[in-house]
């Protein structure tokens, strides 16, 4: 009786290599230089992503409503105390930035194909610096946000524009989140393919090749197999009666008259 065979050190033993089977890919360290190129050019996208917010501002001061006021001698008040001016003002901030978010990310998609997570990255920091640098330069075009001074300075009973504000603060997530749907669709519908992986050598040899190879290492067999089955001579047939026919006859045979 043998002790069974126990790898050294309680080790699992190695699983056989097929001598075709590639070695695996050496993908080095996340230092890379391709890696350091991505995140300079990451840093470049989120840079001239962010820049575009000016243009954001001023077509926000422009579109927008503004909130009209009107003061007395003490105080100032809502010309329109049932005015939507305000949610106008944010609405159209909204829109605008989720439209700079898909425009900014179809041009970034138009010259640069290729994704990755520094890209990712870059447009959604981009985005956010944008809609924040788009909401400051807004506030920063429209009326002043001195209301005090400005009522003073128009008069009482006289209607002025009152500074433009952003009051739902989630807006500025507009445009991180427009560059994202844009950069899944674009990626989806035009953006390289992965190549299909290959089966491994195990499942090949139980099911065969495809192509030409293997379906002439198929029909090799059967092509061998037919000549011998058509050149294979007849079974010879035992003669069943022919025994019984011979004993019948010496039975019958009657032994000779004693004379």
């Amino acid at each position: 009786m043998t002790a069974p065979l126990t790898p050294r050190d309680n080790q699992p033993p190695e699983e056989p290599r097929h001598p075709e089977a590639a070695p695996a890919a050496d993908h080095g360290g996340l230092g890379g230089p391709e890696l350091a190129r991505e995140l300079r050019e990451g840093a470049l996208i989120a840079l001239l992503v962010a820049v575009t917010g000016v243009l954001l501002g001023l077509l926000w001061n422009w579109l927008a409503p503004h909130v009209p006021l009107v003061a007395d001698t003490r105080n100032v008040y809502l010309k329109n105390t049932e005015g939507e001016e305000a949610i106008g003002a944010d609405g159209t901030f909204l829109l605008l930035a989720f439209a700079f978010g898909v425009l900014t990310t179809a041009v970034v998609f138009l010259f640069r194909r290729r994704g990755g997570i520094p890209l990712v990255v870059a447009l959604v920091v981009g985005g956010l610096l944008g809609a924040t640098l788009g909401w400051m330069t807004g506030m920063w075009l429209g009326p002043t946000p001195d209301v005090v001074a400005h009522a003073k300075q128009v008069g009482p009973g006289v209607v002025f524009d009152g500074p433009l504000r952003l009051q739902a603060k989630g807006a500025l997530l507009a445009w991180p989140m427009g560059a994202m749907v844009t950069q899944l669709v674009l990626s989806a519908l035009f953006g390289p393919r992965d190549p299909m992986p290959e089966a491994p050598y195990w499942l090949q040899g139980q099911h065969g090749e495809q192509g030409p190879e293997g379906q002439h290492a198929q029909q090799a067999p059967q092509d061998r197999e037919t000549p011998q089955a058509q050149q294979a001579p007849p079974a010879q047939e035992t003669p069943q009666q022919e025994v019984p026919d011979r004993l019948r006859e010496h039975h019958d045979r009657k032994p000779p008259a004693e004379g």
